[in-house]
């Protein structure tokens, strides 16, 4: 019972310090929030992912308890996105992926419509299918109005920065595109075939896969020489860069056997900065957030919440936790309002 009483009181300490009585300059816009639209659903299902990456189940979702959780948790505007596994579920079924793709970005799209103040969203797009994501990527941003899109780390295992996906990624850069990176589990395949490649599969994806799915990804889109072309495309990377960063001195250091040879810590702390933001959506308080403060600061830094995967009573008391470790971390409250909201705005201009 006392521990009970205990976690009733935190829970109400919990939401008075996340909601009204939070600074209006302290708000916050979570780049890194889900939805799960009712056919969306069917078809994780339906294809064998009702328990998605090792999780016990799909989160309930809906507008309304989205609502709820923004008022909750000082958020103001949230960007949706589909989590993983993304939208191309079937290896090979291209057709079906550009017909689930097409229904999620424009249910995204009528909420934006509909409550443009308090919504927006990255666009999914059918990877590794390249020619449904040339046509489903004009279309989300000529037609719907997306901020950006969301790639997952991997599709079918065919990972960004592979050489298949470059007439996508190019197209992205021509249109100085946002592409916000989403981890998914670890797997082995050519985008026709694939086998899952989790060694500890016992272990939900989320818990340790979903950070080294995002070493995989971003350090391949640095050894594989593929960033050096995507001087125009700004990434925001899930979970404060996941497993990243700890890797930057080793991939320096093993480039020339990739011929890579020009690849430097400079040039990557460099583009990092230039090109590159991260959300601090999990648990990067309060260890993880100083690994990735070696190659950026607040100005590089956005808040994500990982509704509703994260539930309601998690991202209020991580709310709270960002409350007390960044000031912490950013003592200046001018840097706490760029982590918060002001980089998330100049981001979405």
């Amino acid at each position: 019972m006392l521990f009970s009483l205990a976690v009733l009181l935190l829970s109400q300490f919990t939401r008075v310090n996340c909601t009204g009585d939070t600074s209006d300059d302290l708000s916050r816009i979570d780049l890194h929030s889900h939805f799960i639209p009712p056919s969306y659903r069917a078809a994780l299902v339906k294809y064998g992912y009702g328990q998605p990456d090792g999780m016990p189940y799909i989160p309930a979702w809906s507008e309304e308890s989205h609502l709820s959780i923004m008022k909750d948790a000082n958020i103001s505007k949230s960007i949706l996105s589909v989590s993983s596994p993304g939208t191309h579920l079937v290896p090979g079924d291209d057709e079906l992926a550009r017909t689930l793709t097409r229904d999620v970005n424009e249910f995204a799209a009528d909420l934006k419509k509909r409550l443009p103040d308090q919504f927006g969203f990255w666009a999914s797009l059918p990877l590794p299918d390249v020619e449904g994501s040339l046509a489903e990527l004009a279309y989300a941003l000529d037609e719907l109005d997306a901020d950006g899109v969301v790639v997952m780390t991997n599709a079918h295992g065919v990972y960004l920065g592979n050489a298949t996906l470059d007439p996508v990624f190019e197209e992205l850069n021509r249109r100085n595109a946002r592409v916000f990176i989403h981890p998914t589990s670890p797997c082995i395949g050519d985008g026709k075939t694939t086998q899952p490649a989790s060694p500890l599969a016992l272990y939900p994806g989320p818990v340790i896969e979903f950070f080294f799915d995002t070493a995989r990804a971003v350090s391949n889109l640095f050894l594989s020489g593929a960033i050096q072309s995507l001087t125009s495309t700004t990434f925001i990377v899930s979970h404060a860069g996941g497993a990243f960063t700890p890797l930057i001195d080793r991939l320096v250091e093993f480039a020339p056997l990739v011929r890579n040879p020009d690849l430097t810590a400079e040039s990557i702390r460099a583009t990092i900065k230039k090109q590159f933001y991260f959300d601090l959506a999990g648990t990067p308080f309060p260890d993880q957030v100083y690994g990735l403060l070696r190659y950026v600061d607040a100005s590089r830094l956005v808040y994500g919440s990982d509704y509703p995967f994260t539930p309601d009573s998690s991202v209020t008391g991580l709310g709270e936790e960002l409350n007390h470790e960044l000031p912490q971390v950013f003592p200046d409250q001018g840097d706490q309002k760029k982590v918060l909201r002001e980089n998330a705005e100049a981001l979405l201009k």
